[in-house]
């Protein structure tokens, strides 16, 4: 059995261990023959509980081998009953896998998935009628931290190995029984597949690495079209069905979480580009909008952060998650280019004066007397509406003094007898691409 170790040359694998066939297998061949790649192996071990006395059987046996052989562990015990099923497991292991990265305790963590897994995979989303994204099957996994050496290796490839080289292991008995969907696949569809093609499961692994290769390309073409807009997302025009799609879903479900959004929610999001400008929809606590052509989509309400005083965020310079640079004198030092200055008379704001985000009823005084409402004004300056809530304020109650980034109230403007001049710096929402 011959595995390509040359793409993890001098990297440090923690492998993932249960005490499975699959696993110590994995365990062994990098051991064994990692050295010449300069590779440092080591183990982690998480028993979640969720089988009991066999989990820790488990977990004693991985710990046993692993001091024998001098291989450094990592173990990870839930307490008891934090788990009910194994997705909340397997959620739980990634966060494991994460702590040895982030401790500097390994660059990468090797799971032993093999090409028969593949197939299961591929063929359990089929059947629950996936996308394109759906059969790319499994797969490295760089953004995770996550490496699969033994994906193109048959399940028989990796039991030859354990024979050959005597390699001890433990069952999994929730592995033998058919009352989980994807055991039922391994011990009778699969197999049923592959008496009837001969190679079924390495041809569905040859197609899944082309269904990744394409599911990737329209994944890159589709966040061409997405621009980050404050706190949300706009989707640029695009009538190209298959990329609208995936940005959407990059988008909602990917961004948001909102992983339930409909086929028909899809259709009015997409219908929504030929609409005028402004109009909306409204779904799954989210907000689309007609926007530049495309569509713009937000969280749905007003954004949530607690006032501060003006003079405290005078001296902090820092208002929520917004950089708000205020310094006295005529200019200031420098401006970044996506930010704008805005000049006002620092006498003309009130002791009382908070920063925060909108509430219903502001109002603004243009340039020249005249006052509107806040929503109107942004709206005559043409302010993406993806973007107005997420800018700082200046206000004396309802009255808006400063739209952070926009414009000063014609209250807070200098004059001749301005003796305190100040400058507020903010981001520019013209300049957000």
């Amino acid at each position: 059995m011959q595995v390509n170790l040359s793409p993890y040359a001098n990297k440090k694998i923690c492998v993932a261990v249960s005490g499975g066939k699959d696993s110590m297998a994995l365990l062994h061949y990098l051991f064994k023959c990692g050295g010449d790649f300069g590779i440092t192996v080591s183990a982690l071990n998480c028993d979640h509980g969720i089988r009991g006395e066999e989990s820790e059987r488990d977990s004693a046996f991985v710990k046993e081998y692993c001091a024998a052989n001098n291989i450094p562990l990592r173990f990870f015990k839930a307490e008891a009953g934090s788990f009910k099923d194994e997705k909340s497991a397997r959620l739980w292991r990634l966060e494991c896998y994460k702590k040895v990265l982030e401790d500097g305790g390994a660059d990468v963590i090797a799971t032993a998935h093999h090409l028969n897994d593949n197939a299961e995979t591929v063929l359990f989303n089929l059947a629950r009628g996936t996308s394109l994204a759906g059969v790319k099957g499994i797969a490295d996994e760089p953004s995770l931290g996550i490496i699969r050496p033994f994906i193109s290796l048959s399940r028989e490839q990796i039991d030859g190995y354990i024979e050959v080289n005597d390699i001890p292991f433990v069952v999994d008995g929730s592995n033998l029984s058919d009352a989980y969907t994807r055991n039922k696949i391994r011990h009778n569809v699969l197999p049923a597949l592959e008496e009837a093609v001969h190679g079924a499961a390495r041809n569905i692994y040859n197609f899944s690495r082309l269904a990744a290769e394409d599911e990737e390309y329209f994944a890159r073409k589709a966040e061409e079209i997405i621009l980050c807009r404050g706190d949300g997302f706009l989707i640029k025009p695009c009538g190209e069905r298959v990329i609208f799609k995936r940005a959407v879903h990059f988008v909602v479900a990917r961004k948001f979480g909102k992983i339930d959004y409909t086929s028909e929610q899809f259709e009015k999001l997409f219908l929504l580009q030929s609409a005028e400008n402004g109009k909306r929809f409204e779904f799954l606590g989210l907000i689309a909008i007609k926007e530049e052509g495309g569509v713009a989509v937000m969280r749905g309400g007003l954004l949530q952060a607690e006032e501060e005083p003006f003079s405290q965020v005078l001296k902090s310079g820092e208002y929520a998650c917004k950089s708000v640079v205020v310094s006295c004198g005529q200019s200031a030092d420098s401006v970044p280019e996506m930010c704008k200055a805005l000049k006002f008379d620092l006498d003309c704001i009130p002791q009382n004066a908070v920063v925060r985000f909108r509430c219903d009823g502001d109002k603004f005084t243009k340039f020249g007397g005249g006052s509107k409402s806040l929503s109107d004004y942004l709206t005559d300056k043409k302010v993406p509406q993806s973007l107005r809530a997420t800018l700082p304020l200046v206000c004396d109650g309802s009255d808006v003094l400063i739209v952070c980034g926009v414009e000063i109230s014609d209250k807070v403007k200098i004059t001749q007898n301005t003796l305190r001049p100040a400058v507020m710096v903010c981001a520019d929402p013209f300049k957000i691409n």
